[in-house]
């Protein structure tokens, strides 16, 4: 019924072509080519949206506000992605320079979903995205029902938690979805039984040292 595409790049008229055979509402790009534009705006219902991501870039500096019984909370805007130290590697298996890859995307991705958040990706795409449940478990159930919807296939693939994973099942969830790396914030009382899991399942895992709750 519709939907919402932006590209980080210009629209060429290969990507508009590609882009043109599916049902889109509005479509954000730093710019288009004339062929692109030609194309994309035969629909006229189609929106068609040019942004300066230099600028967005630059008011993310700006505090956020949020409503409360009785007030607002102003905080800082999340701007960061690990802690000031970087990923430490916490199983016995480091992971492999195609499993860091598909971490770092999975947790770029992680840190914009609602939590609790589990997603599910390789190096270059989303698999799943599990968002807004009261249980991780759950999160990474419907993230591994949703890649199962579309056809996706998980078996090797990695996790991204946006907070730590408080038990292990979290974990073994994904595991048996078929990731076989996970990043996540750490900090949780249990750990080591998280650590433990991933050690005995053969799982590689990293903690960032900075959680992303989103809600």
């Amino acid at each position: 019924f519709g939907g919402i595409i932006a590209v980080n790049r210009p629209m060429d008229v290969d990507l508009a072509t590609a882009i043109d055979e599916i049902f889109t509402e509005v479509l954000i790009a730093p710019e288009y080519t004339e062929e692109a534009l030609s194309l994309l705006s035969k629909k006229k219902n189609r929106r068609l949206v040019t942004v300066d991501y230099g600028k967005l870039r630059s008011s993310q500096s700006s505090p956020q506000v949020r409503a409360v019984a009785g007030g607002l909370l102003v905080q800082d805007v999340d701007n960061e992605l690990y802690a000031p130290e970087g990923l430490q590697v916490m199983t016995k298996r480091e992971p492999s320079a195609e499993e860091l890859k598909g971490m770092e995307f999975a947790w770029r991705v992680a840190k914009h979903v609602k939590s609790n958040a589990i997603v599910y990706a390789t190096h270059d795409r989303t698999l799943g995205i599990g968002a807004g449940q009261m249980s991780r478990v759950d999160s990474a159930m419907i993230a591994a029902r949703k890649a199962e919807i579309a056809g996706l296939d998980l078996t090797g693939c990695a996790v991204a938690s946006d907070a730590f994973f408080p038990f292990p099942d979290g974990l073994m969830e994904a595991v048996g979805a078929g990731a076989t790396a996970a990043i996540q914030p750490g900090g949780s009382i249990r750990d080591q039984e998280v650590i433990d899991a991933a050690d005995e399942n053969g799982i590689t895992m990293v903690f960032t040292g900075m959680r992303h709750f989103r809600h």
